[in-house]
């Protein structure tokens, strides 16, 4: 069947129905929740020819139009909440399809130091950058924007869209995803007020991006070509050589941003002096964090004996506190029923996870975690088995047991986190 569909003709709007069902296999392998109409990846794989064909005749003739964004909370540390926008399936694909279309032509005009939501780059390359920034320069700005999803100026959005998209098509598109409403809850709908791109939109992204080039990282170019800076969509950290010189470009990074129409927080934008071995000033912060980790000052140790003072970073302790969050979620400890192999299927995958972002820059950091995984799994023994019921020593006998005799049953006990 989808043959057949496929065989047909596209119109005039240059949409194949193979960019359709490109787009739909990304948006399946990257999974996600139901929109406003309920229907999840799953109800849309069961009729996915007759949906495709309907997303693709709609976009083709200039007829789709979104339905509302869902809006779910998520938890913030603090007790806050982030809002999220979630679309439904069909509108993830064709916000996809205008992505793939769109992304190619705009990535030529990022700059380097712009590294969140774009094709080979990544956040721990951004988390390395600041690495190295951090030794060279003795301050950094750590920038942080007000609600900046919620405050995307769709009107200076647009303008920079039109300065790179001829296609009258794409435009009116992407205005219409811009104008869908959004759905709290209770059902209410929420029209759009000419700002605002919903952060879990597929295209919100690039559109961010778009909007925080012209924003930020080419007026930062332009008008401070010496000042080094690294940027992962809204999280932006910038270097400089001394404090008044700091000063100085944060008024007028605020003030920039508040002719966009966006507002660096109050309480998180902060000037930090990235002290270390040869840096002996006092009374200023010395620790921000950026993408789960921490920059401030560490006592490193020296092959031959004695120490000096580095800024670098570990895992943040609102990282380790996720983690755990997420382990006690998880409540393996009551799953009697499971195995231990039933454990590792169960734990691999997150711990995987955990290594190949916070290990490959400080393995060493995330000791305090296996230490709490190893904690839950001696609890997961004492309920599972009677003969362990009143003896915490003899469960942890059993289980570094188990770690030496199937060392490769956990990801982390293969890379030397075996219990202690």
């Amino acid at each position: 069947m989808l043959r057949m569909i496929f065989n047909e003709q596209t119109k005039s709007i240059p949409i194949t129905k193979m960019m359709v069902w490109e787009a739909y296999k990304k948006v399946r392998s990257n999974k996600g929740s139901a929109g406003v109409d309920q229907q999840t990846l799953e109800d849309f794989h069961e009729v996915r020819s007759k949906e495709l064909y309907k997303i693709w005749n709609r976009l083709t003739s200039g007829s789709y139009f979104p339905p509302g964004v869902k809006r779910v909370e998520i938890p913030k540390p603090g007790g806050k909440k982030r809002p999220l926008g979630i679309p439904t399936v069909s509108d993830r694909i064709a916000q996809q399809v205008v992505k793939t279309y769109l992304e190619p032509r705009l990535e030529v005009e990022f700059l380097e130091n712009s590294y969140g939501y774009r094709p080979n780059k990544s956040a721990l390359s951004a988390v390395n950058k600041v690495q190295e920034h951090v030794r060279k320069y003795s301050w950094a700005i750590d920038l942080d924007i007000k609600d900046f999803f919620g405050n995307v100026n769709h009107r200076l959005l647009l303008k920079a869209l039109q300065k790179h998209v001829p296609e009258k098509w794409v435009l009116l598109y992407i205005r219409r995803w811009l104008e869908a409403p959004v759905q709290l809850p209770d059902g209410t709908l929420l029209p759009t007020s000419g700002k605002g791109t919903p952060q879990g939109g597929v295209i919100s992204p690039l559109l961010a991006n778009l909007f925080m080039h012209y924003c930020f990282d080419k007026w930062l170019k332009i008008h401070y070509p010496l000042v080094k800076m690294v940027r992962y969509a809204d999280d932006i950290i910038m270097h400089c050589r001394t404090y008044q010189e700091s000063n100085l470009l944060l008024a007028a990074v605020k003030q920039r941003l508040t002719d966009c129409g966006l507002t660096a927080h109050p309480e998180k934008t902060k000037i930090v002096y990235c002290k270390k071995s040869g840096r002996n000033l006092k009374g200023y912060p010395v620790q921000f964090d950026f993408l789960g980790f921490s920059f401030r000052p560490i006592r490193m140790k020296l092959k031959k004996g004695g120490s000096f003072l580095q800024f670098d970073c570990i895992m943040s302790r609102k990282s380790k506190v996720r983690i755990t969050g997420e382990l006690r979620k998880l409540d393996f400890h009551n799953k009697t029923q499971r195995t231990i192999q039933d454990l590792a299927i169960l734990l691999n995958p997150k711990i995987r996870g955990w290594l190949n972002y916070y290990g490959k820059i400080n393995r060493r950091c995330l000791r305090p975690v296996f230490y709490y995984l190893h904690h839950r799994m001696i609890k997961w023994i004492l309920n599972k088995y009677k003969r362990f019921k009143r003896s915490k020593v003899k469960a942890v006998q059993w289980l570094r047991w188990v770690c030496n005799r199937y060392p490769n049953l956990f990801y982390h006990w293969v890379l030397g986190y075996q219990l202690t």
